[in-house]
Formats: C-alpha cells, sequence, structure tokens
C-alpha cells in the first residue's frame, strides 16, 4: 500500500555564512565535525542538536524510506531555518536559497520526493513573492510556523498571504515554533513536549476565532503532531466560545467545532487511543501519515501506529495516503 510521509525535515549540507553577509547574527550553521554527521550551531556558536546525513542526503533518505517501506517524502525545512526575526530581504534570501536546495532533490527523485517552501512571513509581500516562485519551481506548497514573532496568525498582515496560498492552490503545513512561555519551562524538555502542542492549538484557533478559515473555505492547510493539543481541548474551546462570545466570536461567529474536518492534522500522536479520536473527530480523509523524520520525537518506524490499528482497508488507505494526496491536490499515478 502506498505510504507518503508528510512531514519530514531536510537541511542544506553546506549552510552560507549569513552573519558576514548581512553583518548581525543569529543564523544557523553546520559544522561538520566527523563523518555524515554534524552540529547545528545558533545563536553564533551555541550548540543546538546534532544531525546526521539523513538530514541532507537525497541518497541516504531512499534507504531508509526503502528500508520501512515508505515509497514518498514531502519534504520541508528544519523550522529553526525560517529565520522569521531577520530582516525581510535577508529573510527572502534565506528563503530562496532553502527553496532552490529542496526544488533541486524533488527534481532529481520526482517519484520519490513532494517540496514544501518556507517563505519570509515577517514580510507579506515578500512572503507572496515567494510564495509564487515556489510554484514556478515545482514546490506544491510551504511550511510556516505557528507564529511569526511571536504574531498569531490570525492577524490582518498574513490574510493576504493565506489568500494567495488559497488563488495559487499551495497547500499550507504549519509546525509549531518559538514557543510560547519557552524561557520560562527550560528543564525536561518541556518546550518540546507542552509548549510546541499549545503551539499548534494556538495557530489553529487563531485561524478559526479570527475568520481566516471562514473566508478562505478552500485553503488547504495541514497542522503538525495531531493539531497539538486543539483535538483534546475541542470541547473546552467550543464552551469558552459559547459562554464569552464578546471574547472569542468578535470577529467571527461560527463555533469552532464547525471547522472539523475541514482541515488536515498529521498523524503524529504517538498513542493508538488519541489516533483512533482524531479519526473518529475529524474523518481519516484528513489524518495523513506523519513521522517528523529524522528526529527523535518522531515515529521511529513509520506508519507502525497506523498499521497496528485495528482499521479497515479503506481508512487505512486515507491514512497512509488518501489524505495526503488530497491535502497536496496531486494525483496518485504520479508516485506508481
Amino acid at each position: 500500500m502506498l505510504k507518503i510521509d508528510i512531514h519530514t525535515h531536510i537541511l542544506p549540507k553546506e549552510i552560507p555564512n549569513w552573519k558576514d553577509k548581512f553583518g548581525y547574527g543569529g543564523f544557523i550553521t553546520l559544522e561538520h565535525h566527523k563523518p555524515c554527521c554534524a552540529r547545528m550551531l545558533k545563536d553564533d556558536g551555541k550548540f543546538f542538536r546534532e544531525v546526521e546525513d539523513n538530514c541532507w542526503s537525497a541518497e541516504r533518505r531512499i534507504e531508509e524510506c526503502n528500508q520501512f517501506g515508505v515509497d514518498v517524502q514531502v519534504l520541508s525545512i528544519v523550522p529553526a531555518m525560517f529565520s522569521y526575526w531577520a530582516k525581510p530581504h535577508d529573510g527572502a534570501e534565506i528563503s530562496k536559497f532553502l527553496n532552490d536546495g529542496i526544488a533541486e532533490i524533488v527534481q532529481r527523485f520526482p517519484k520519490k520526493f513532494i517540496g514544501l517552501g518556507t517563505v519570509p512571513l515577517q514580510d507579506a509581500t515578500l512572503a507572496i513573492k515567494e510564495l509564487e516562485r515556489c510554484k514556478q519551481i515545482g514546490l506544491v506548497g510551504v511550511q510556516i510556523g505557528t507564529n511569526v514573532n511571536q504574531l498569531n496568525l490570525g492577524e490582518p498582515q498574513f490574510f493576504g498571504f493565506f489568500q494567495a496560498c488559497e488563488n495559487l492552490e499551495m497547500a499550507v503545513f504549519v509546525h509549531p515554533w518559538e514557543m510560547m512561555g519557552e524561557a520560562d519551562m527550560q528543564k525536561y524538555w518541556l518546550p518540546w513536549l507542552v509548549g510546541m502542542p499549545a503551539e499548534t492549538s494556538r495557530a489553529i484557533c487563531s485561524l478559526i476565532f479570527s475568520g481566516v478559515l471562514e473566508r478562505l473555505p478552500n485553503l488547504r492547510i495541514c497542522f503538525a503532531h495531531g493539531g497539538g493539543s486543539f483535538p483534546a481541548t475541542i470541547g473546552r474551546i467550543e464552551h469558552g466560545f459559547e459562554v464569552r462570545p464578546d471574547l472569542c466570536a468578535t470577529d467571527n461567529q461560527c463555533n469552532p467545532r464547525d471547522y472539523l474536518g475541514k482541515f488536515w492534522l498529521d498523524s503524529l500522536v504517538h498513542d493508538e487511543f488519541m489516533l483512533d479520536y482524531l479519526v473518529k473527530l475529524f474523518g481519516a480523509e484528513k489524518i495523513a501519515l506523519g513521522t517528523d523524520y529524522p528526529f527523535p520525537l518522531g515515529e521511529p518506524e513509520p506508519a507502525k501506529l497506523i498499521e497496528s490499528m485495528p482499521f479497515d482497508k479503506e481508512t487505512k488507505v486515507k491514512l497512509l495516503h488518501g489524505a495526503a494526496l488530497d491535502w497536496l491536490n496531486l494525483d496518485k499515478n504520479l508516485f506508481i
């Protein structure tokens, strides 16, 4: 059965020295300190994480895909590379460099990889320009963060970008980053365990309450990590909408529950009860296989959770590739 993994991250093997070029720091760099491994450094030399060559080598990725029976990976940049904090035109240059790298891999292996770009959302005009270029170079959508310098995605200055995504039929993948409250919960990996799920719910609620999803019904948007904490707290969110419409319904009078099944989630929830709940809540046609490859918080054996579940064949088809193809607006025959 065809397997499409919509949530995989990639880096270029060599990253330019943006600090020297732009005259200020804070950018991610790679230190290739031993064969097939590199240290990701940020904030001018501070260690961020160790990565292996499966983070940049298409050939290594294909080997591992074959090992686990994954037919196609959707490539998106490691979110630490978003660089929304950079000066807008510098951010645009970084986005162009990263997008050209992903497009080159897709062109070399069109049956194995699908590409999502990144855009400088700190400037909506530049973001739209790069979005248009992404489509021209063969990318089918973009990955964005859950906030832009702590501004919610529902803020008016971003609406034109989402409208352009709808008009250009470009898919959108929303991934948590720069988690709210991160500075206050540094111990125990809490930004990743607690902050990331909350960030994703923040983004979903912002796009619902602001009316973006209501005004753009054909926007094909997907949220990482099974929608974070949103599915588990939809009851609370709906109740808040009902008892305090003066606070929640100021820009959109539609019940948040009405949007269940109108956007996509990936399947990365690490729990059989939660996956079953998501399928019942959203429908299998809106849940797509996602693993967060090649990082440790991902699913080590892609699709193992889906395949272990007592779903019928039709449901598994939707989860393993059907939902992904619908979200990306692609034909299955391109990959068989």
